[in-house]
């Protein structure tokens, strides 16, 4: 990170990428000397309220990123940014967002945790945009102009006050990944199935295996008496709203998912937390399983990427499908949108068996509302597409034209269908593998 005394002694001249969090709480206007090449600009975690009428000279930059700072409106002047396509404003306060203060090139925007009641018609001229994060706001409806957000392909809603979603959300052709929990809409009394209760003081937490968005994850041991153990994974949850929805909307969608070969079996709930945290214990998964993706860059905005030289065999992508598909038909048997259907939440070890987790964006949906339920499960199946995209574009290079890798991207095409309700269900894919791909 920088420094504001380097800025300020024009150290850095010609700098493309520039991040300073330093308690600011005006905008340092030595930042406009840097119009010239600035590309990023980090200045989340400070105390700003407003930016400059100037800011408009930052005629280059395109990624700009003001989370967990005091805005109370979103700066109408990043309209004029020319350049601006990724805007992040997280955990700030933001309660307005005025008429054409959107930039017309904006592809990504994170708004996460804010107070914002109503989003301008003018987002509808965001034609590029395909990442969108509104959860934890006080949204009560969307506009109808963002219908025109027809590259609009992740969409995070959850956590607001909507009562109802809209048609036209079902008619965007791109949109693949969905957060709704925690809306009245998606409140529909559903009981979910409980879990066996796991106090605290039988678990003996080892060491951290990763980090989200909403909870950190630990190896532990779980007493199974008084002298013997077994090693689980506790998964204690942050109880922050998260940039997909609420925690316990995420540990309501796990519990309810229930038992699966290409899930990870959850093994109970803890109770009696010191800092009366929710979390869960889950069977330790084995250290051969490794992660099939990578989360998206800047540049790929949505998509996973793949190491370089990463190569697919051809039976790996049959297995790794028919896992993912057979997961994704048991979660929409049970009313359960994952929300979140990507490689980098998937692990998969040398045979190609896939183990799918991460619940953070589920939603628990009514299954008896069945126009609903199709059109939810639809959106899902395109997420699946994708990812079978990115496994035949890694299909190593002498399987690429066989029979079955020619009838998969077949399949591939009917999951990425522009219209909604014309592509197969998870059920009639399994099928598709099974009856035609595997003949």
């Amino acid at each position: 990170m920088q420094t504001l005394e380097q800025l300020k002694a024009g150290g850095l001249k010609g700098a493309k990428k520039l991040k300073l969090a330093c308690g600011l709480t005006q905008f340092p206007p030595e930042i406009l000397d840097l119009a010239d090449t600035l590309e990023l600009l980090d200045l989340s975690g400070n105390r700003l309220t407003q930016l400059p009428q100037e800011f408009a000279r930052l005629r280059h930059l395109k990624i700009a990123f003001f989370s967990d700072n005091d805005f109370t409106e979103f700066p109408a002047v990043l309209g004029q940014c020319p350049q601006l396509e990724m805007i992040g404003f997280k955990a700030c306060k933001i309660n307005q967002i005025t008429e054409g203060a959107l930039p017309p090139l904006t592809r990504w925007l994170i708004l996460t945790n804010n107070q914002i009641t109503q989003l301008p018609a003018s987002i509808g001229n965001c034609a590029r945009m395909q990442k969108l994060m509104l959860a934890g706001n006080k949204l009560t409806q969307l506009p109808p102009e963002m219908a025109n957000c027809r590259n609009l392909e992740l969409l995070r809603i959850s956590a607001n006050e909507l009562t109802a979603l809209p048609d036209w959300l079902f008619t965007l052709p791109r949109l693949s990944w969905l957060a709704i929990s925690g809306n009245p809409c998606t409140q529909h009394g559903q009981v979910v199935a409980d879990l066996p209760e796991v106090p605290w003081s039988e678990l003996l937490l080892e060491e951290e295996l990763g980090q989200g968005a909403s909870g950190i994850i630990s190896k532990a041991q779980l007493k199974t008496s008084s002298s013997v153990s077994r090693p689980v994974a506790v998964k204690v949850f942050k109880g922050e709203v998260t940039s997909d929805g609420l925690p316990e909307d995420e540990m309501q969608a796990c519990m309810a998912a229930g038992a699966h070969p290409n899930l990870v079996p959850v093994l109970g709930k803890i109770t009696h937390h010191p800092e009366q945290k929710q979390g869960l214990v889950l069977e330790l998964i084995p250290k051969d399983y490794q992660i099939l993706g990578i989360t998206p860059s800047f540049a790929s905005c949505t998509r996973d990427v793949y190491p370089q030289g990463t190569a697919f065999l051809l039976q790996e992508v049959i297995t790794i499908a028919t896992g993912i598909a057979s997961v994704a038909a048991h979660l929409h048997a049970r009313g359960i949108l994952h929300g979140d259907l990507y490689a980098h939440n998937t692990l998969v070890n040398g045979t190609g068996h896939a183990l799918f987790g991460d619940f953070g964006a589920a939603t628990i949906y009514d299954k008896a509302d069945q126009e609903l339920a199709s059109r939810l499960e639809r959106i899902e199946v395109r997420a699946f597409g994708c990812l079978l995209e990115d496994l035949l574009e890694h299909l190593a290079p002498h399987e690429k034209n066989q029979e079955t890798g020619l009838a998969f991207h077949q399949l591939k095409e009917a999951c990425l269908h522009p219209q909604v309700l014309e592509r197969p269900a998870f059920e009639t894919i399994l099928a598709a593998i099974s009856q035609h791909i595997l003949a």
